[in-house]
């Protein structure tokens, strides 16, 4: 690979970098050809990206971004390292990497690292806790709900009610008119 070739897949790495502020670093060492084609499908199929990149340009990449990324240089990057982008939903790739998983039986690709608007996680062991994370649009929908439960309350409450609440304010104006 020229000088040429590596900075322009440095170049086209920023530029990815940049457009997806969810992406995931895994190791799927040990693949067969077969098994890296059905993971690269389930990651099309899910909407998000694959692409395997060798360290020193992930890292080349990685330093010319505004976050800090050194965590990554001592764990992440080292051996096979394959990165998978995703636009807007942070769980994902988490996501696909479990399900993928679970359908092949297999313990691999393995969560090296991830970025997750900014946030860094690194290892193995994060998998679980980034799939769980909720999407935006889950959070958003979340909030409309919370903020629309007390208003939903207050007027079924009052529909629910209208015959009594307008039998209280009878029994109430008739009890002014006697006294």
């Amino acid at each position: 690979m020229t000088r040429e070739d590596k900075a322009t897949i440095i170049e086209e790495l920023k530029k990815k970098f940049d457009e997806n502020s969810n992406f995931y670093i895994t190791d799927a060492s040990g693949f067969t050809v077969k098994q890296v084609n059905d993971f690269r499908k389930a990651c099309f199929d899910a909407g998000v990206e694959y692409k395997v990149v060798k360290n020193t340009l992930i890292k080349k990449a990685l330093d010319s971004m505004e976050t800090d990324y050194a965590s990554f240089d001592e764990e992440v990057l080292k051996g096979f390292s394959g990165i998978i982008f995703s636009k807007e939903t942070g769980n994902l790739p988490a996501k696909v990497i479990k399900d993928f998983r679970k359908k092949q039986s297999l313990k691999k690709p393995l969560l090296k690292g991830a970025s997750i608007d900014s946030g860094l996680f690194i290892g193995e062991e994060q998998l679980d806790t980034l799939s769980q994370l909720k999407s935006k649009e889950e959070l958003v929908g979340d909030i409309i709900a919370l903020l629309q439960s007390p208003a939903t309350n207050v007027i079924s409450a009052l529909q629910s009610g209208k015959n009594k609440l307008a039998g209280i304010v009878k029994t109430l104006s008739e009890r002014e008119d006697k006294e």
